[in-house]
This record gives structure tokens, sequence and C-alpha cells, in this order.
């Protein structure tokens, strides 16, 4: 049993990506007999392992606790390896520093640097989501699920189904993070009836609304690994996403539901192509095929084999 401390540069109470994996990570650790703590950085306190989510933002924690020589484990969130690393000394110093390093889906190993991505594993997010898809019969709803702020360009989907006459329902999810936000949302809402902006919601209802929709649209420039398609997966509901790496790295490459970045007529194009009843069956099948990447079961295994290499590597 190791004392294991959980670094996630959040506060209390913040519900974003990294503390949602901190908290999952603590689970799975707990329940294989680690004592687990999880904090915004490292007091100094006793532990055996320090698991530090983002390079840079926890790079002070990180250094600190390495003068203790003991085993360090540094996550990649998506800023860090799509923003930060080519110009931040202290994200690149946490990756030097670590022991092992864990990126969230398989494209990331191309982007980390040769010298780091022998020591780096991936382990994919999960989702222990038990909703299962049923979409409506009237409309084709698509979903939207995540803060709107820049990162996710959010309005991508709504501007292509303004392209289009269809009978299309969409709905999006998730709080105004950044300024003009919600009133962008609100103007849209006017200009066309077929769009629902819902504002933040319980992650269970989320999870109802993708349940409930026959397509789930990601349209974010950068991902370190969307928990939200991981979701998706496990439920049932195909994904059109943005063809950014960390998408590539969750659906795989050969994955025909991509669009080009902010290309609201791809979008829209793809959005008909896949209302056709043989290609929305394909499209299905080509998610449930990534489903089972996505089960908690795997992320414990996955997340255990990281420690097992340490506890072998240490005790030789």
């Amino acid at each position: 049993m190791a004392r294991i401390t959980i670094v996630s540069p959040t506060g209390a109470g913040t519900r974003t990506g990294n503390l949602h994996t901190a908290q999952r990570y603590a689970r799975f650790l707990r329940s294989a007999g680690h004592r687990v703590s999880v904090a915004t950085g490292w007091d100094g306190g006793g532990c055996d392992l320090l698991i530090a989510l983002h390079a840079r933002r926890s790079s002070e924690a990180a250094s600190s606790f390495k003068k203790t020589g003991k085993p360090l484990v540094v996550v990649l969130t998506g800023t860090d390896l799509y923003r930060d690393l080519p110009g931040s000394a202290e994200a690149r110093e946490s990756l030097r520093l670590a022991d092992r390093v864990i990126v969230l889906q398989e494209d990331a190993l191309r982007i980390v640097d040769k010298s780091i991505r022998r020591k780096t594993r991936v382990v994919y997010q999960s989702s222990a989501a038990t909703a299962r898809h049923a979409p409506p019969k009237t409309a084709f709803r698509l979903a939207v699920v995540g803060h709107l702020r820049e990162e996710k360009d959010p309005f991508r989907a709504v501007e292509a189904i303004a392209l289009l006459q269809q009978n299309l329902e969409l709905v999006q999810l998730g709080g105004a993070l950044a300024p003009g936000m919600e009133e962008t949302a609100r103007q849209w809402m006017e200009r066309d009836s077929r769009y629902r902006w819902l504002g933040s919601v319980p992650h269970s209802r989320a999870l109802g609304w993708i349940a409930r929709s026959h397509l789930l649209v990601v349209s974010s420039v950068m991902e370190g690994g969307a928990n939200v398609i991981c979701e998706a997966a496990r439920i049932g509901t195909p994904v059109l996403a943005s063809r950014v790496s960390g998408n590539i790295g969750m659906l795989g490459r050969t994955y025909p539901g991509y669009f080009p970045l902010g290309d609201e007529n791809a979008l829209a194009g793809l959005i008909v192509r896949f209302m056709d009843k043989d290609r929305y069956r394909e499209l299905r099948r080509r998610v449930a095929a990534r489903r089972g990447l996505f089960a908690p079961g795997a992320e414990k295994r996955a997340l255990l084999s990281v420690l097992g290499e340490l506890s072998r590597s240490s005790s030789t």
C-alpha cells in the first residue's frame, strides 16, 4: 500500500476536466488499497508517489517533490500538449523530472518529444455512464456538451445548422465561461428556434441529453482527450468531431466523422451525410468499436500498470 498525492491545479468545487480526472484516479487507487489525497499543490507532506496533473501549472509541486527522490508521474493535459509545451520551460522541466508521463489519448505520443516518449504511457479516460442511446423519433437531434469558452469553438454547431433547412434540433449544455458567450448563445436562440442553450446542468442531465441525441458534436480547438467522447462512446451516441490531434487520438485516424477545424460548411455536410440511415448505422458501429477503450476497468488497469512499472524499477 502506497501513500499517493494527486495534484490538480484547480480549486475545490471547480468543475473541470483536470479535477474529474484527479477524483477518478483517486477512486481507482483507493480501491486498489492505496491511501490517496487530492490537493491543489504539494505541501511537503509525506507520500510515496506524486501524480501531477498539468505539467506547467503543477511544475512547482513536481520540482519540489522530485527532490525527495521518490517517483513522480506527470499527466499531460490538452493545454500542455497543444499550447504550453513549445513555450513553457516549466512544462518541459516537469516532463524531464517525471519518472513516467501519462497522456490521455494515442495521438499525443506523436506530439511529445522523443526524449520523453520512452517513459510515456497512454491511459485513456473512462466513463461509468449507464444511459443507453435513445434519440427522438421526431427531429434529428444534435448535442454540444462543454462550457462555452474559446478553446471549445462552442458555436460551430449552431452555425452549421443555420446553413441547413432539415428538421433538426440542437441542444447545447455548458456554462458561459468567457465574456460575451452568454449573449451570443441567447442571440442564436432568438435567431433559430431549433437551437436551445440550457446553460450549466448536473452531470447526470448532460449524460441524459447525450443519450437522447442522434449525434454529439465536439468542435474543440484543442483537447487532451475529451471525456465527453468517452461518455458518448459508452452510451452509444455517434460523434462528429473537429479534426484535431486530441479527437483523432480518441476516435482513431480512420474515423469517418471528422470535419476541418472551424469549418461550419463541412460540419453541415457531415450532418446531412449522417442523417442517411445506412451511413448513420456505420458511424454508430465505428463508435461502438472504441467503447471498450473507455471502460472504467480499462482505465484502472492502465493506471495501476504505470504504478507497477515504477514499483518494479524502484526495487531493482
